[in-house]
């Protein structure tokens, strides 16, 4: 059997409520010691906390029985007033009840993995829910917390264990007469997993980068403007801006939230050759991390032309206040940056269209690795005699890929550190 523990649910500080969960076999015991008898499933019933005969607090109790709950146990929550003593004077109380103790960090969703009621991407996509900065990131996690995934990994796993079972008939009955050859069938099934998985792997850099954030690095050459566009794109003095060419020596970000989507802007050092040693670690630091950027955005002067070698996405001319001209902006007066933004997630949410529901580095390594074993029971199938252990063994690995990929194997190591980044009460 295991422990109940218990733990505050919301954030610590003064609030107008604070939730406080009791998960594990003795959940209901634990609402008798305050008092709290009578709870009905699924029904929240206004109550008084009773310890040693004081009252601790009034407040509403629900009851989730085994099975209906997040952690798929039973459990009580008792949604209290958010004062910091009435929190710690519960939270000190439970302490004291026989069997129960304080919850580790991520212990109750460590449990509904365990209990079958989330997957492994489902865990991973409350962790990115949680951390959700932008609406693009909370939607993302959303469709994978709901089990878009899983959904479709055991669609997967089902297609691999016909076609398995399939060359596993064929090589059991191999001694007699076999009227029907399913080479045919199996090859129909692996060519089809062959591009469903390839499609989700291409598909996966975008929705990762809605996840991970983009980012967009301001080009161009010194006192070109690119501080000052970027002071005001982020509406404050983010970066220092001097008529002195060569003020941005190192890298400057500013995340901030683009239309929903998460985008870090880079401002980086005026491209130029210079003979001052750090202006020139600067220039070389800004060349690196504009490869790297899903978007460079080049700065020009006023009369200034492109340079093809910048490799620049888009292009834009400051100080339209002082030089007008169509496509330009200001810094001073905000001319042409409601465009410029516009522009710039335009070309964002192009490099996320169509994006697939693995949104993590793990999740595409283990596709990839079903898709290797897929690749290569396609070429077995095709060969001028089939090997038919060879493909089965082929099917069972990549059969195996994908439980790596919901967590069903293989997933121990990976747990501690995953669960590290979720807060105790949860």
């Amino acid at each position: 059997m295991s422990d109940t523990i218990f733990a505050l649910a919301t954030a610590r500080g003064r609030a107008g409520v604070a939730v406080v969960r009791v998960s594990g076999p003795l959940a209901l015991e634990a609402a008798a010691a305050l008092g709290i008898t009578g709870l009905r499933p699924r029904c929240a019933s206004l109550r008084k906390l009773m310890a040693k005969g004081e009252v601790l607090d009034t407040g509403l109790v629900l009851y989730f029985e085994a099975g209906a709950s997040f952690t798929g146990e039973p459990v009580v929550e008792f949604q209290i007033h958010g004062g910091e003593a009435v929190v710690s004077a519960l939270l000190k109380f439970l302490e004291s009840v026989p069997g129960l103790r304080l919850a580790q960090a991520g212990e109750f969703t460590r449990r509904a993995l365990e209990n079958g009621v989330l997957d492994l991407t489902q865990v991973e996509a409350l962790a990115d829910l949680i951390d959700a900065e932008t609406e693009a990131q909370r939607r993302q996690a959303q469709r994978v917390l709901s089990g878009a995934i899983g959904v479709k990994a055991a669609r997967w796993r089902a297609d691999l264990i016909r076609a398995a079972a399939l060359i596993e008939a064929t090589i059991d009955f191999a001694d007699e007469e076999v009227p029907v050859d399913v080479t045919s069938d199996v090859r129909e099934i692996v060519l089809r997993l062959c591009e469903e998985f390839r499609e989700e792997i291409d598909n996966s850099r975008g929705a990762e980068r809605v996840r991970a954030g983009f980012e967009v690095a301001i080009i161009g050459a010194p006192n070109a403007g690119k501080s000052s566009l970027l002071n005001a794109l982020v509406g404050r003095e983010a970066a220092i801006t001097s008529p002195v060419a060569g003020t941005t020596r190192d890298i400057i970000e500013v995340r901030m939230d683009l239309g929903g989507l998460p985008v870090t802007f880079v401002d980086t050092a005026g491209l130029r050759q210079t003979d001052d040693e750090v202006e020139r670690i600067g220039v070389a630091r800004a060349r690196e991390r504009a490869e790297l950027a899903d978007v460079r955005l080049l700065v020009l002067a006023p009369d200034e032309t492109p340079d093809v070698q910048m490799n620049a996405d888009i292009v834009v001319w400051s100080r339209a206040d002082l030089s007008p001209r169509p496509g330009a902006v200001s810094s001073k007066t905000g001319e042409g940056l409601a465009l410029l933004v516009e522009t710039i997630r335009h070309r964002l949410e192009g490099q996320v269209s169509g994006s697939g529901v693995l949104i993590r580095e793990r999740h595409r390594s283990a596709l990839a690795l079903a898709r290797v074993s897929m690749e290569s029971a396609l070429e077995l199938l095709y060969a001028d005699y089939v090997p038919l252990e060879l493909v089965a063994a082929e099917l069972r690995s990549s059969t195996q890929a994908v439980d790596l990929l919901v967590g069903k194997i293989g997933v121990e190591t990976l747990l501690d550190e995953i669960f590290s980044s979720f807060c105790i009460g949860k």
